[in-house]
């Protein structure tokens, strides 16, 4: 600020995320028709917010979505950074110099959209639901079927190369949509497996990802992959970053006295976990699809 003579007046006074950063003015409220002096007690970035609707707060939870791009959002107390850059940590919406909450996030661009891509293109005239249907009568590793999801512009996990999406192993004669159904999510699953060995090296360990009932998630093939592959159990919920952004709000203007008393009432919808008996194919499954991706 002092090298390029910077006033620091232009700096707005630091606030904690859950306090009043200040009220809804009066041409504004008239506008929302809302009732002008309404508290702004509550700010975060998209996934620190994603994290706090699931109530992802102390080190060693872990939030995770999956819409058009996939994100695993860890929470840690250990100052650690990937030097590659290929998961990315930052000040979690917790966090207190004396009590550190550091949120690692890992992003991957080609998720839901290879899912959306393949409902537009495949000519079935189907709906996400039947496509999971589908996928489900197909045993895990897609008989032999590996697909890179990777077909949304670069990636940072694999060190910002666009290498596109890759379809290996298809054959006339054995593979239909089904098998491209399945393959295509346990690829996105195989993805996240590969973000989150990466993350490990910070000092994120997803025993448990919680997740919002939505997206990818209602898919039972896509959980039960993303399960076996990690060896994680995955706890779904009925809420989403605006129930979570109004939680927080209330945290920050006192309505509520605590995180705990906010979250009192989230409880999982929806369980799952490894298949020990199916476990052993989506390894082998995750093998094939590693060593496609070593050699692109």
């Amino acid at each position: 600020m002092e090298s390029f003579g910077f006033s620091h007046d232009i700096i707005p006074v630091q606030k904690e995320s859950f306090s009043v950063q200040g009220w809804l003015r009066q041409d504004i409220a008239g506008e929302l028709g809302l009732p002008a002096g309404i508290p702004v007690s509550y700010r975060a970035g998209d996934q620190p917010n994603n994290a706090l609707s699931l109530n992802v707060l102390q080190p060693g939870e872990v939030a995770a979505t999956a819409g058009t791009s996939g994100v695993i959002y860890g929470v840690t107390d250990q100052t650690r950074y990937d030097p590659l850059s290929r998961v990315n940590t930052f000040l979690h919406v917790n966090h207190t110099s004396s009590d550190p909450r550091l949120g690692v996030l890992l992003c991957i661009n080609g998720t839901g959209i290879l899912n959306s891509w393949l409902k537009r293109n495949t000519g079935s005239g189907i709906d996400y639901n039947g496509m999971n249907s589908l996928a489900a009568e197909v045993e895990p590793g897609s008989d032999g079927l590996s697909v890179l999801p990777f077909g949304n512009g670069a990636e940072r996990i694999l060190m910002n190369r666009d290498i596109g999406c890759r379809i290996s192993g298809l054959n006339f004669n054995r593979h239909s949509n089904a098998h491209l159904f399945r393959a295509a999510q346990e690829g996105i699953a195989f993805s996240f497996r590969y973000g989150l060995d990466i993350m490990q090296e910070t000092g994120i360990d997803a025993g448990l990802i919680r997740a919002g009932m939505a997206n990818m998630f209602l898919s039972p093939v896509f959980r039960e992959a993303l399960s076996c592959i990690t060896g994680a159990v995955i706890h779904l919920y009925n809420t989403d970053g605006s129930v979570g952004a109004a939680r927080g709000a209330g945290i920050g203007c006192g309505y509520y006295k605590s995180a705990g008393e906010a979250f009192s009432g989230l409880k999982p919808v929806g369980t799952t976990e490894p298949d020990n008996s199916r476990k052993g194919a989506y390894e082998d499954a995750w093998e094939k699809w590693g060593e496609l991706l070593k050699n692109v």
